[in-house]
């Protein structure tokens, strides 16, 4: 028990003392993580729109393909983007291994399969009325997306939460990508690991607690979002 308070100890005063070591490493982590939930939302939300509205053969593959990508394990994508960005593989010439870029492509990659598929879930949801109300008032095809992603806007938040929450936590192609160099592509997870190896918990639990922060805040936004929603359905 002793080695728990002594690390949780010295994590408050690396964090609270204004140590050079710690926040650099949490920055470098929520702008990787945060950059690459940006693009995924991008890429993820119009295919999960996509997804959930039309009805086409085929679209039970493509949905199946999604959810399978869901989860797909973070070693094996830092391995095919690690291939790909390597010195001998077909993006080579970009020089973006051992970048933060990696890690955000990376992540991407990740994230991107978890916003498709719970905008699918979402979009699904909206009740098919709505959508032949809007065509009937003669809504544009924008105006008709707006108004439905309006109507799952609690679900479409929960894919985007879900994408963050999915990337933040992940060690494993981030480690393989970035390289985990100190000042450069070092981030929470990988920093952990590191400091673990070396026996410093102390360090390993101020990321730890900052990491453990981080959820907490999500699964708080994500709760308030489902508690709202059940609010506004009564």
């Amino acid at each position: 028990m002793h080695v728990y308070i002594q690390a949780i100890v010295d994590a408050f005063v690396l964090l609270f003392s204004g140590s050079g070591e710690v926040w650099p490493v949490v920055g470098l982590s929520l702008a990787v993580s945060g950059t690459a939930t940006l693009i995924a939302t991008a890429i993820g939300l119009p295919i999960g729109y996509f997804l959930g509205m039309s009805r086409f053969a085929g679209r039970g593959s493509l949905i199946l393909l999604v959810n399978t990508a869901m989860g797909w394990p973070p070693v094996v994508v830092g391995l095919f983007v690690y291939m790909a960005l390597s010195r001998t593989g077909p993006l080579g010439g970009l020089a973006l291994l051992f970048t933060p870029q990696a890690m955000v492509i990376a992540q991407v990659i990740l994230a991107a399969p978890l916003v498709a598929g719970v905008t699918t879930a979402a979009i699904g949801s909206v009740p098919r009325d709505l959508r032949l109300q809007l065509r009937a008032l003669g809504a544009s095809r924008l105006q008709e997306a707006f108004e439905v992603l309006k109507e799952s806007r609690r679900g479409v938040m929960a894919a985007v939460i879900a994408g963050f929450g999915g990337i933040i936590s992940e060690v494993g192609a981030v480690s393989i990508v970035g390289g985990n160099i100190q000042g450069s592509t070092r981030v929470m997870t990988t920093a952990i690991v590191f400091n673990v190896n070396r026996g410093e918990f102390g360090l390993a639990m101020a990321w730890g607690m900052v990491l453990l922060g981080i959820a907490l805040v999500a699964n708080a936004a994500l709760t308030m979002l489902q508690q709202s929603g059940a609010r506004y359905e009564r």
